[in-house]
C-alpha cells in the first residue's frame, strides 16, 4: 500500500519505522527535502521523501502526524484528497488553565474538525491513544496493545484497521467520526499516566477478555 506519512515528528519516524518492512511504499512528507539527516532517515526505514503535497498525492493513505496548532494549514495545502483514506492520528492539545489538555472537546473533537477541513476525504481517527515509542515497536509487551478507531466510512476503517495489525495492535472499532470526542480525552489518560504519573512511554493500554 502506498502510504504518506505527513510530519516527521516523534510520531511521523515511530510510524514509518513500525511500518518499514511490511510490504508498504512509505513516502514521508516533509517541506525540507533536502535535508541529508531526513533522507539519512528514510533510508534506514526503507521509506522515501518528498514535499507534503507529492507524499499526499501519490498514496492511497494519508497519515497525518502534525502538532495540532500547524494542523489546519498544513492539511488544506494538501489539497482535497478525495476519496483517500486519511488517518488522523494528531489530539489538539495546548496549555489549559497552566497545564497540557485538550483544546477543545464534548461538542466537537480534532477528529471532526480534520473531516470537516477535507469533505471528501475518508477521515479515520485512530493511533492518538498511545505515544510514539509503541507505535515503533510494541512486541515485547505482555499484552498485544489495543487501538480504537472511529471513522464514517467502513472500508477507510478496515484499511486503517489493516495498518493497525501491521503495527502490533488489536483494533476495536469505536464508531463514527464522531467517537473521537471519546478517544482523544482518552489520549489524555495515557499522557497523564506517562507524564505526570511516572509510568514513562514505555506501556499500552490492552484488551483482556475473559475466558
Amino acid at each position: 500500500m502506498r502510504i504518506a506519512i505527513i510530519g516527521i515528528g516523534r510520531v511521523g519516524r515511530a510510524l514509518a519505522q513500525g511500518l518499514g518492512g511490511k510490504g508498504h511504499a512509505v513516502t514521508l512528507g516533509t517541506r525540507d527535502t533536502a535535508s541529508e539527516e531526513t533522507k539519512a532517515f528514510a533510508a534506514t526505514v526503507g521509506a522515501t521523501v518528498a514535499s507534503p503535497v507529492d507524499a499526499a498525492a501519490g498514496a492511497e493513505v494519508i497519515i497525518l502526524a502534525l502538532p495540532w496548532e500547524a494542523a489546519e494549514g498544513a492539511i488544506r495545502a494538501l489539497g482535497g484528497l478525495s476519496g483517500k483514506v486519511v488517518i488522523d492520528c494528531m489530539n489538539p492539545l495546548g496549555m489549559v488553565d497552566g497545564a497540557l489538555g485538550l483544546t477543545l472537546g464534548h461538542t466537537t473533537s480534532g477528529g471532526e474538525i480534520v473531516a470537516g477541513w477535507l469533505p471528501q476525504a475518508r477521515v479515520v481517527k485512530t493511533l492518538n491513544q498511545v505515544g510514539a515509542a509503541i507505535m515503533a515497536r510494541n512486541a515485547h509487551l505482555t499484552h498485544r496493545p489495543v487501538q480504537f478507531v472511529a471513522g464514517d466510512d467502513s472500508g477507510a476503517k478496515a484499511v486503517a484497521m489493516g495498518l493497525l495489525a501491521d503495527l502490533g495492535f488489536e483494533a476495536l472499532d469505536a464508531g463514527g467520526i464522531a467517537k473521537a470526542r471519546i478517544l482523544e480525552p482518552f489520549a489524555m489518560v495515557w499522557i497523564n499516566q506517562a507524564l505526570a504519573r511516572g509510568k514513562g512511554p514505555d506501556w499500552a493500554f490492552a484488551a483482556v477478555t475473559g475466558a
